[in-house]
């Protein structure tokens, strides 16, 4: 019998399971089979008794897991499988395959869907253990895609590795193999003249916003969330006669094929996909080879990644759970400098929580807080700096994608935790002592990585409020200028119950016009807001003016701000939906968009010209004080103090801004009942067997209740765990 390398730790049923020996073989064959047809591999030598034996004897078994290919990261997975099969059949493992659905939230967006996107993360996670845990594989070789399916695939493999460990199994290992980066779609010179036509015609009609936010859509590499921003761009140019709603549809036609690359792959704009895959390299969980690609990985950069996975499959230490706690610290920090996607804040708590950790957003702002991060990745969907373009620089050998990150990081005296292990089998610092071509300065033209700060501070933080317990806002997504123009000032709120009445509202061209003649904004109310926005007082002429007159005056000249609420969003009422399409109105509105932040307990995916806040803890449907807020109430958004405040209106009226300190719960008692029962209502439109119950708030990840259960370990940082353990 040949010999091949064993797992050495825990139970193996294979040694009794006659059944699986049975059956389990023909699916190996199959396997192997397939990848040897479509690769045309000729010299791979295996059977049915040696696959038989590799079970008997405790071989690796390892599951290659995938998406469904109805997702444009997963088009290409049937070749990746094959060739991580092949690998890990010469490696002397035992390959298998299997792919779990991943929801889209690109195709989700704006229809019931994206009501069961972050549910699709948890049962995802649950499909995973069932699958390994039912067919007693060992590790796993993850193709990872966007959306949810990275982080719930690393909860899940982090869960399961605590659970084995503790029965005294052997530890879970993995390595991740990201999906190539999708190069932006090009509008083709015909149709960008035809859009400029638009603009020229929605000028001469005296329609010069419209032309001007055309214009602004135009300059963006085109993909499917640029094709939001047309779309509600394209609403008001019917509504106002620009266009025809044919010649809408044609336009929206023409851009859509011209959108994605055939080859599927993770968009190349810095939101979920591209974050997760920041994160998860962070994590110590991809190989270097595999990291940042623009074409599907091919057979040799697979064999270093799989080659490198049988090293570490009997270490204890570069276990799944093992990897994910000591390389925390690491995951927030490039989370933070590159910019990621606000919605891993959830997926990097679920994370730790899943790896047995206690852990919540509040241990998130202790490790962002400890020491600055400052910003250094110069990402910009305008001037040519996408994801894309970053993993060309990777795969001409200019810059080392996560090693750079982690290089200029030091280099910046942040404290990275270099000795955490990593997919390569060995550590960060190991993996940094090789230099060559480590600098971000290696990229001389168009550099998304910097060594030097674009600004001292980065990454998402955390919110506090008299009205909700905890949010989170990318302020760092503001430039300093912008963020002046709301920090501290008073925001006058727009109340919406739900996404589906803001979209309504906020693609109504006379929608602030109706604003103007809703009687929850006084005369007074309007001055006050001009003094504090202001610095100033209301001079005879200001106060000579009528309602209406002062509400024009404090529109033209941006000195009124509003807050956009969008409740009855969270994980209990509606799936926690993200807040994308909303905001893309606001942005393509080009008068409400310098005047408007967004607050929410929903999610949201990107950012708006104000600051966008959402994960509001508690949700509307769990009595949170969110439920009771209404179109004129008063905010004041101190965002460098990271708090967010709802002020007293009659100390407002007699000149002060204080917070207010009632009970809105008492006074609104009966507007918050008769929200919570359209609440109750709306959700009818989701699935039962889908609905977000029994889980934890948005700050513990949105998570099964029993998961987070069962975290019992405190969290310690990774320096202060190796200072105890050598004193043990």
């Amino acid at each position: 019998m040949t010999d091949f390398i064993r797992i050495t730790k825990g139970d193996n049923p294979y040694q009794r399971e006659v059944q699986g020996k049975a059956n389990e073989p023909i699916t190996v064959a199959a396997l192997l089979d397939r990848s040897r047809a479509l690769l045309g591999v000729r010299d791979l030598d295996y059977s049915l008794p040696a696959i038989y034996d590799r079970l008997e004897h405790n071989a690796p078994r390892v599951a290659i897991i995938g998406g469904s290919p109805d997702h444009p990261a997963h088009i290409m997975d049937v070749e990746t499988t094959a060739r991580a099969a092949i690998r890990i059949w010469q490696n002397g493992g035992v390959p298998f395959a299997f792919s779990t659905p991943v929801l889209c939230d690109g195709t989700a967006q704006s229809n019931t869907g994206m009501c069961y996107s972050l549910e699709s993360r948890n049962a995802m996670t649950t499909m995973i253990v069932n699958q390994m845990e039912a067919q007693s594989y060992h590790g796993a070789f993850v193709i990872q895609g966007c959306d949810k399916q990275p982080l719930a695939a690393v909860a899940a493999l982090a869960a399961l590795d605590v659970t084995r460990q503790a029965r005294g199994d052997a530890p879970v290992f993995a390595t991740f193999a990201p999906a190539h980066v999708l190069k932006g779609g090009t509008i083709p010179d015909s149709l960008r003249n035809e859009i400029e036509a638009v603009a020229q015609k929605a000028e001469s009609l005296n329609h010069q916003d419209i032309a001007d936010d055309l214009r602004d859509a135009l300059a963006y590499v085109l993909q499917c969330s640029s094709n939001t921003q047309f779309q509600g761009v394209f609403i008001r140019a019917v509504a106002a006669g620009v266009i025809s709603h044919a010649e809408h549809k044609e336009f929206e036609k023409q851009l859509a094929v011209h959108t994605c690359d055939g080859k599927g792959g993770i968009c190349a704009f810095n939101g979920t996909g591209n974050s997760s895959r920041h994160l998860v390299s962070a994590f110590g969980l991809v190989h270097p080879a595999l990291e940042l690609l623009t074409e599907p990985p091919n057979q040799a950069q697979i064999n270093q990644a799989v080659d490198a996975l049988f090293g570490y499959c009997n270490k204890p230490e570069y276990s799944v759970a093992e990897m994910v706690k000591a390389n925390v610290e690491n995951a927030i920090r490039i989370h933070a400098t590159t910019g990621g996607s606000t919605n891993l804040m959830m997926h990097m708590v679920s994370a730790l929580i899943h790896a047995g950790v206690d852990f919540s957003i509040w241990d998130y702002e202790q490790i962002r807080l400890a020491a600055p991060i400052p910003d250094l990745f110069n990402y910009s969907l305008t001037q040519g700096r996408t994801i894309f373009e970053l993993a060309q620089q990777c795969c001409a050998g200019q810059i080392r994608g996560m090693e750079t990150v982690m290089y200029e990081l030091t280099r910046n005296n942040v404290p990275m935790e270099l000795n955490a292990p990593t997919a390569t089998g060995t550590t960060w610092q190991a993996r940094l002592a090789d230099t060559s071509n480590l600098s971000a300065d290696g990229v001389k033209e168009n550099p998304i990585i910097l060594s030097k700060p674009r600004r001292q501070f980065s990454g998402v933080d955390v919110l506090r409020s008299n009205f909700f317990e905890s949010a989170v806002v990318k302020i760092s997504g503001m430039p300093d200028a912008q963020l002046d123009e709301f920090d501290t000032k008073l925001a006058v709120v727009l109340y919406f119950e739900n996404e589906d009445d803001a979209n309504q509202s906020l693609l109504n061209a006379g929608y602030l016009n109706s604003i103007k003649a809703h009687n929850a904004l006084t005369h007074a109310d309007l001055l006050r807001v001009y003094e504090h926005n202001a610095h100033q007082k209301a001079d005879a002429r200001i106060q000579a003016f009528s309602r209406e007159e002062l509400f024009d005056h404090l529109l033209h000249e941006h000195i009124i701000k509003f807050a956009v609420v969008i409740s009855g969003q969270g994980p209990e009422a509606y799936g926690m939906p993200e807040m994308f399409t909303p905001i893309q109105h606001i942005n393509a509105n080009r008068h409400l968009k310098k005047l408007a932040m967004v607050l929410t307990d929903g999610r949201y995916s990107g950012v708006s010209y104000g600051a966008a806040i959402g994960h509001i803890t508690p949700e509307a449907k769990r009595g949170g004080q969110i439920l009771y807020l209404q179109t004129g109430d008063l905010l004041q958004a101190n965002l460098r103090a990271r708090r967010i405040t709802l002020v007293d209106r009659t100390a407002v009226h007699n000149g002060s801004v204080v917070e207010y300190t009632g009970d809105l719960a008492s006074e609104r008692k009966d507007l918050g009942a008769e929200r919570l029962r359209r609440i109750h209502a709306r959700l009818q439109a989701v699935v039962p067997t889908n609905r977000m119950r029994d889980v934890t708030d948005a700050a513990r990840g949105v998570i099964p209740n029993a998961v987070a259960e069962c975290a019992q370990q405190p969290f310690v940082a990774f320096s202060q765990r190796v200072l105890a353990q050598a004193g043990d």
